[in-house]
């Protein structure tokens, strides 16, 4: 007889996707709301957005214990810098600093797979998306989770952004209005629900533009 070992891992995965777009004046973040173990769903209506500063939102998918940890870090590290510096941080720091937390736990990572999204010193939006160790970059769009191979192709057909390779380097910024970016948001979740199955029940969409921050929820597919 073999001996049987118990498979334990310090990781799950709890699906779900996450999409940010940057426009001129303006950002958009959305999630689904369906947290999944396995072909088990845990919770219909469980948010994956977080608004870490004024200017400032990220969404996160994979393992949510580990996000909330890290949601714990952030805001930790951003009420020393409101009391040293007497002011919120600005997208582009809270980029950085959540780019050197992922780093600092490289060699037991935060199973977290973000996008930060918001709007600059400029007033543009900006768009950061991670790898789960914190290598970063700004970009017009991005998604990670369970749906971002279905999103991803959607976006580039319709966003394709510049080459960061271009001399003079163009703005990561797409050329949609705000109400042309959250339809769009809302189509492609509608399509990767169909797809898969770790994406579902309904879309927290975040928008930040000057006059501040505004939700709204779409009912997605609930099978």
């Amino acid at each position: 007889m073999t001996k049987q070992h118990a498979n334990w891992s310090p990781y799950d995965n709890n699906g779900g996707s996450c999409v940010a777009i940057a426009g001129a004046d303006y950002c958009v973040i959305a999630a689904d709301t369906r947290l999944s173990t396995g072909y088990n769903i845990l919770t219909r209506d469980y948010s994956k957005i977080s608004q870490l500063a004024d200017k400032a939102v990220m969404a996160s998918s994979g393992f949510q214990a580990d996000v909330k940890a890290l949601q714990k870090q952030l805001s930790a590290r951003h009420l020393i810098y409101q009391h040293q510096h007497n002011k919120q941080m600005s997208c582009p720091a809270m980029a950085q600093l959540l780019s050197n937390t992922l780093y600092y736990k490289r060699f037991f990572p935060y199973y977290a797979f973000n996008v930060l999204g918001g709007l600059d010193s400029e007033g543009k939006g900006c768009v950061f998306t991670y790898d789960a160790v914190g290598s970063y970059e700004r970009v017009g769009y991005s998604s990670q989770g369970s749906g971002s191979t279905l999103i991803m192709p959607f976006l580039d057909n319709q966003l394709k952004s510049p080459s960061p390779l271009l001399l003079p380097a163009q703005d990561a910024v797409t050329p949609l209005s705000e109400a042309e970016a959250i339809d769009l948001v809302k189509t492609v979740f509608a399509s990767a629900t169909e797809r898969d199955i770790y994406t579902g029940d309904k879309l927290e969409v975040v928008t930040l533009n000057a006059s501040g921050i505004h939700r709204e929820y779409m009912d997605l597919r609930r099978d």
